[in-house]
């Protein structure tokens, strides 16, 4: 069964899943998930699947069901920290344990950063760094690319520009700056322009997320077991060098998980991965 609430904060008004009983009916901690863009919804195959754990999912702020108050339109991750932080505090729930992808892994990140004890073990899926790639500018170059194409044309051809970048294997070289914006209706995407230009994935809204610096020292020294998670489908893609990346920094490696970026969701956005077998790879994740 799943309870829907929403918890009222000064600069928004933040809607949350919760999926079994609070507090906990084992004492065993909360298990939050976390994405960005993406909201709660994203996690609806998969915290049925950890059905014995109480799971909380939740839309960032200006994000899904989420209502800004702020009068601000760009995400941030200190910023959705904070959120976070203020989010374990009102649910009495502390310490949590977090499961966090793409840009909510960035998020987790800054949560662990800025308060290392609210976060007992986070596993952090695929967070789309470009600060840690030794391509780094070409990430950055590739990002404004997409960004430009959304412009310039609307969702679908940005989103099949945004497809391209994050599929293409290895570094961002000449070669692929050269190849010309892909067709849309190669992907299945709308090809007319809806007029709208605040997508937070192909706008520059999200700037911040992608173009967060890891304070390695710190994440090393909070109490929190850090795991960077890594698809075993992702390969050399853009979010799979960003987390090996990532896992080499923390001196460890990155932990495979079954399917691609997306591999925990079932047919809700239209790109399943295996989310029973990812249920089962976190469940072993997290008992350490």
């Amino acid at each position: 069964m799943t309870e829907t609430h929403t918890l009222n904060l000064p600069e928004a008004d933040l809607v949350y899943d919760v999926y079994g009983p609070l507090p906990t009916a084992d004492g065993r901690p909360v298990l939050l998930m976390v994405g960005q863009p993406m909201d709660a919804s994203g996690f609806a195959t998969l915290a049925p699947l950890m059905s014995e754990r109480t799971v909380v999912a939740y839309d960032p702020r200006g994000l899904g069901r989420s209502k800004r108050k702020d009068g601000r339109v760009d995400h941030t991750p200190e910023t959705q920290a904070g959120d976070l932080h203020a989010f374990i505090e009102a649910l009495g729930a502390g310490p949590v344990e977090v499961f966090a992808s793409s840009g909510g892994a960035v998020t987790a990140l800054a949560l662990v950063t800025a308060y290392p004890q609210d976060v007992l073990t986070l596993v952090a899926h695929e967070p789309p760094l470009n600060n840690v790639l030794p391509d780094a500018e070409a990430a950055d170059r590739g990002r404004a690319w997409f960004r430009d194409v959304y412009l310039a044309k609307g969702w679908g051809a940005g989103m099949a520009a945004f497809i391209a970048m994050t599929s293409w294997e290895g570094e961002l070289t000449e070669e692929f700056f050269a190849q010309p914006a892909p067709d849309p209706a190669q992907f299945g995407l709308p090809t007319e322009d809806d007029g709208n230009r605040d997508d937070p994935l192909l706008s520059d809204r999200s700037w911040a997320v992608s173009s967060y610096r890891p304070d390695i020292a710190a994440l090393k020294a909070a109490p929190t077991r850090v795991v960077v998670a890594v698809g075993e489908e992702t390969g050399n893609t853009f979010t799979g060098r960003t987390a090996v990346a990532l896992a080499g920094l923390l001196g460890q490696e990155a932990t495979v998980f079954p399917s691609h970026h997306g591999g925990f969701a079932g047919g809700e956005h239209g790109y399943p991965g295996q989310p029973e077998a990812f249920a089962v790879k976190l469940r072993e994740v997290l008992a350490g």
